[in-house]
């Protein structure tokens, strides 16, 4: 039986243990998402992780609404990144940058740009801006010509990231944010090739997945889905008939991993009847597949002993527990982290949360 503590090869990635840190926006970087010195201590006291997987990062202006949430589109930006990701790998961990564009959930007083999105719709709550949550606005639908920017936008975005030093990639394409908003039925109203069907609506997920790939290789490439539920208004009425064809895609591209998100009925960060699709999804992706959300210490140890997955990506007990991976190996209590200083600026609940004695 596989142990959740024994290493795993992910694509071209030797990751140590199963135990994988999963993407959290933090707000640390500057107002220009430059990201900031402070953020390689924090990173580098988790590096005992098999993998982290960094805090979700725009691939453009445009596409990065977050407040104090960092790019990968400048060259300034990578050369902010490079002491980080050599902090990580000086700890012998390994660092893999997850890729975002959030569509219609950034407000133009961010981004200085309208939203936009597959369609002409708007996100159902208040807006994270720098003068705290504003309304959302209607996102701009698409055009073709805007499509294929952005696809440009993602492969610069992949190759700055392996000239910063990471391991990989991860392709957001979870939450609710662009490429899940072309996934879903609930959001995508488009009639043309990227619309409609099933097949349509997972064609710019391909395109994304396909540019990365021929950037960086497919052995550096991996992809996180949240099949099932409503994020942030993003919900599909058939999930099934969706995911699982993507998920079959993405196994013949041949990418290093897949990471699904997905809530339960009694989620603590989202709640949804819908059904979990990681067993169908098993049955046509191949390659190592990592499951989140919720995952207690024992179910993680059991879910990676049986088979159901090959790894188990945690999330918020990383973090006010940089060592997690060694509390969870000897079953050691663990810090609970404070709410407030989730997305602050400084030190305070990012790098000061203590150590198992």
């Amino acid at each position: 039986m596989t142990s959740l503590f024994e290493p795993i090869e992910l694509g071209s990635i030797y990751a140590k243990n199963r135990i994988l840190m999963a993407p959290l926006t933090r707000g640390r970087s500057t107002r220009d998402h430059v990201p900031t010195p402070i953020m390689a201590e924090y990173y580098a006291q988790r590096a005992g992780a098999g993998l982290i997987i960094s805090e979700a990062t725009g691939i453009s202006r445009e596409g990065l609404g977050w407040p104090y949430a960092p790019g990968l589109w400048s060259q300034e930006q990578v050369e902010a990144w490079k002491p980080i990701t050599a902090a990580v790998h000086a700890k012998g961990g390994k660092i893999v940058a997850q890729l975002w564009h959030m569509g219609r959930m950034v407000h133009s007083s961010v981004t200085g740009q309208q939203p936009v999105s597959c369609s002409a719709t708007k996100a159902p709550e208040a807006l994270h801006t720098y003068d705290g949550k504003q309304a959302p606005e209607v996102a701009r639908p698409l055009t073709k010509e805007d499509i294929a920017r952005i696809l440009n936008d993602y492969e610069n975005a992949a190759r700055n990231a392996l000239q910063a030093g990471f391991d990989g990639v991860q392709i957001h394409a979870a939450n609710g944010y662009l490429i899940d908003e072309f996934l879903r039925d609930g959001t995508n109203h488009r009639s043309d090739e990227y619309g409609g069907s099933p097949e349509n609506r997972i064609r710019f997920l391909r395109e994304v997945t396909e540019r990365v790939i021929a950037t960086i290789g497919a052995h550096k490439t991996s992809v996180r889905l949240s099949p099932n539920g409503d994020t942030q208004g993003c919900i599909d009425s058939h999930p099934g008939q969706v995911f699982v064809p993507a998920a079959k895609l993405l196994n013949d591209l041949d990418i290093a991993f897949l990471e699904l998100r997905e809530p339960g009925p009694n989620g603590t960060f989202g709640k949804t009847d819908q059904p979990k699709l990681h067993g169908p999804i098993r049955e046509v992706f191949r390659k190592p597949l990592v499951l989140n959300q919720d995952y207690t210490r024992e179910e993680a140890i059991e879910t990676v002993a049986t088979g159901v997955a090959d790894a188990i990506a945690f999330g918020r007990p990383f973090l006010a527990n940089p060592d997690l991976v060694r509390r969870l190996e000897d079953n050691l209590p663990q810090n609970k982290d404070d709410i407030r200083t989730w997305y602050s600026q400084g030190a305070e609940g990012y790098t000061d949360y203590p150590l198992a004695r």
